[in-house]
């Protein structure tokens, strides 16, 4: 049971990216999937989460409308975080993770806490 995080990279300021996260060995059908970052130097955030019947219930002031999550259509294994309008402040390590709520993307938990937590992909914005 693991989560894997894809599409991250280098990218201009202005511009946009589409992450993935792979489900392997569960379903994300019945459970919470989000998003984190974490910067250097800085604390983890959330930026999103969806619950699992598809409502937007935690949005992070990070994302301050630029960012969206989506389960894929078909696939029951696989979310998405499309990002626009990136700038400099976006750069950081991007995390997929899945659990029964979105209570915990609100304020401070181990990781151990979740679900399931995703190995991260780094986004590094720059021109």
């Amino acid at each position: 049971v693991q989560l894997q995080a894809f599409g991250g990279g280098l990218v201009q300021p202005g511009g946009s990216l589409r992450l993935s996260c792979t489900a392997s060995g569960f379903s994300l059908s019945h459970l919470a999937i989000g998003w984190f970052r974490q910067a250097p130097g800085k604390e983890r955030e959330g930026l999103l989460c969806m619950s699992s019947r598809n409502f937007v219930e935690y949005t992070g002031d990070a994302t301050k409308g630029r960012f969206t999550i989506s389960r894929d259509n078909v696939r029951d294994d696989v979310m998405y975080l499309q990002m626009s309008n990136l700038n400099s402040d976006d750069t950081a390590v991007y995390y997929c993770a899945t659990d029964i709520w979105c209570d915990r993307w609100s304020g401070y938990h181990s990781t151990a806490a979740f679900h399931t937590w995703g190995q991260g992909t780094q986004v590094t914005v720059s021109s």
